[in-house]
């Protein structure tokens, strides 16, 4: 496959705050004035969410030819919950006060919504598309949510959970296009750029593009290349940016289930349009040889949480680059936790049921 090179953006960046204006339904109202996303918002979502995520480390990164020593990986699949999702659900959850939430998802949002409708005693709904990972499915069904197929993809999905949560009065939190969301994907940048303050290009995974139009806001400023990574099977945002609007793309099946989405948001489109540096496309067999080689050092991440990887692998620069793991759950670690799960007792006394992690491997912080 080649890189899509049907759009690049503005290298330098642009200052001050975006504006955007949420999907109906997804964050305030259309007619209310545009809402602004900036620095500070990331700054107030990483005091909200610090009790429920954990700064995840930096990884040195398999160092193959093309790619040079200096490739760093942002550990998310070690996050609680087992992906980068759970900083983007804790911000909206947290802040909305919400007793009961509606959400569609692929299922690593689902997973981080419904982990903490347990831990918060919220009902949760999760419309599921066709397709969607049974693992993942199972896992969030055993975390307590209710869960509602529909048979169509992406877009039907995201339809089908605004009416149900207008039916429910019920808060919608989308995956991805909410600005609280947006804002809490964008601590992922923060924490990374803090960290390694040479950065020179961050590779982001790009589904629905939370989480790159959060490492945009996070990078906004800052003399860093940002480079979005989609499947190839469905380049929503670097077609819909070479056309001058958002375009939907008819759904799609790829090995990376949680990128399947068909059209931009309508919160991440303008902050993404406006310093995005370049977005690549990469194939189902190059997404599989990256995980293959995160697994063979030792990460164990999912499809989803390797393209990153892939993308940096296909640009082949030799830089102080960083690549996003953006998630972990495998088929593996979620039938774990479904075991777990299916074999604790629902004691609201407990501790360790109160705070069950999709990871196995890592302990949970609490304040």
């Amino acid at each position: 496959m080649t890189t899509v090179d049907l759009w690049q953006g503005n290298a330098g960046g642009t200052t001050g705050s975006v504006a955007v204006r949420p999907t109906t339904g997804a964050g305030p109202s259309p007619g209310n004035p545009d809402v602004r996303l900036g620095a500070a918002d990331l700054r107030t979502a990483a005091v909200r969410i610090a009790p429920h995520v954990v700064r995840t480390p930096l990884l040195p990164g398999p160092a193959p030819a093309a790619s040079g020593p200096d490739l760093l990986l942002k550990a998310e699949h070690l996050q609680l919950g087992g992906s980068f999702k759970m900083r983007g659900a804790a911000n909206a959850v947290l802040a909305l006060g919400a007793e009961q939430v509606v959400t569609g998802s692929s299922g690593n949002h689902a997973i981080a919504l419904a982990r903490l409708a347990r831990c918060l005693g919220i009902r949760l709904t999760v419309v599921l598309a066709a397709g969607a990972a049974p693992a993942k499915a199972a896992a969030v069904r055993a975390l307590g949510a209710e869960t509602v197929q529909v048979g169509g993809g992406v877009a039907e999905r995201e339809e089908r959970a605004r009416r149900l949560a207008a039916e429910r009065n019920a808060v919608l939190v989308p995956s991805s296009d909410h600005p609280l969301v947006v804002a809490g994907q964008g601590t992922v940048g923060t924490e990374l750029l803090a960290d390694a303050p040479d950065t020179q290009t961050v590779y982001v995974p790009t589904g629905g593009g939370g989480l790159l139009a959060g490492v945009c806001l996070a990078a906004r400023d800052l003399p860093v290349r940002v480079v979005g990574v989609e499947p190839s099977l469905t380049p929503r945002y670097a077609r819909s940016l070479a056309a001058g609007r958002p375009l939907q793309l008819p759904p799609c099946s790829t090995v990376a289930d949680g990128l399947r989405g068909q059209r931009p948001g309508a919160v991440p489109y303008p902050i993404i349009r406006d310093r995005v540096d370049d977005l690549i496309a990469v194939g189902d067999a190059e997404i599989l040889a990256a995980t293959a080689l995160l697994r063979r050092y030792g990460v164990d991440a999912e499809p989803s949480g390797a393209v990153a990887l892939a993308g940096a692998l296909r640009a082949g620069r030799r830089e102080r680059a960083v690549a996003i793991v953006s998630g972990g759950n495998t088929p593996g670690r979620l039938h774990a936790l479904h075991r777990t799960l299916t074999h604790t007792q629902t004691d609201s006394d407990s501790d360790t049921d109160s705070h069950v992690d999709t990871n196995t491997n890592t302990k949970e912080h609490t304040s």
